[in-house]
């Protein structure tokens, strides 16, 4: 272990278990330092302020986490942070997900305290914590299955994003209606009072969504129907 360790976060939206978890980390593992959120963008103002932080944890159920673009856009925008999600939801779709979007490990709240401490040694050593139940390969055949819904033509002249974890947040379509309305990251962060690099992690999150790389192709499909898209939010 390093003795360099400064920073930690915990994004849960339980109190309770954000206190158990600070002892976890700085009795374990040395941080000195852990900052609790309780929302996503209370998380994102957090890590993009504070470039010490080496380990965040996310809990899946939280407002906006069981969305994997916004775990892809943490992990993209943030590279050094070690991203991990511990969560009461354990299905073999959500933990896949997650370890697609790019986290360096998956786990239950459920674990005893000793397994959760073996568990998060492996993030901070730098593997990638796996379930033993999605670590058995024959699990993965059934996983498939579940995991690809069968598809539905999309309606005429909408984007194709079927599924409900690929969702844009209430943050991020308010992002993203003040986007295809031309203004700039620091003109939205001052509308909707967010810092420029929590809109920026949104902003990542969008094109993720869409499937661009640029705020212009985003503006263009955003001012197109999309299945979470609230009627009316196009005026102004």
């Amino acid at each position: 272990m390093s003795n360099g360790r400064q920073v930690g976060l915990i994004a849960d939206d339980d109190a309770y278990f954000r206190v158990a978890a600070t002892a976890i980390l700085t009795r374990h593992f040395g941080i000195k330092e852990v900052v609790e959120a309780g929302s996503l963008d209370q998380a994102l103002e957090y890590l993009s302020e504070n470039e010490k932080i080496e380990i965040a944890l996310f809990d899946l159920s939280m407002t906006g986490m069981k969305t994997p673009t916004n775990l892809r856009a943490i992990r993209e925008c943030f590279p050094s942070t070690r991203v991990a999600v511990i969560s009461t939801l354990g299905s073999r779709r959500d933990i896949l997900s997650a370890l697609e979007a790019g986290v360096h490990g998956f786990m239950l709240k459920s674990l005893p305290v000793a397994d959760l401490v073996k568990a998060l040694g492996v993030v901070f050593e730098g593997g990638i914590y796996v379930p033993p139940c999605i670590a058995d390969i024959s699990a993965v055949p059934a996983l498939k299955a579940e995991q690809e819904p069968k598809e539905q033509p999309p309606a005429q002249g909408s984007v194709e994003r079927t599924t409900q974890t690929s969702a844009l947040t209430s943050r991020q379509r308010d992002v993203l209606d003040l986007l295809v309305q031309g203004k700039t990251n620091k003109e939205i962060a001052l509308a909707l009072k967010l810092g420029e690099g929590t809109v920026k992690i949104h902003m990542a999150a969008i094109f993720r969504y869409f499937g661009v790389n640029n705020r212009a192709a985003a503006a263009v499909a955003g001012a197109r129907p999309y299945p979470n898209r609230p009627r009316g939010v196009l005026n102004g």
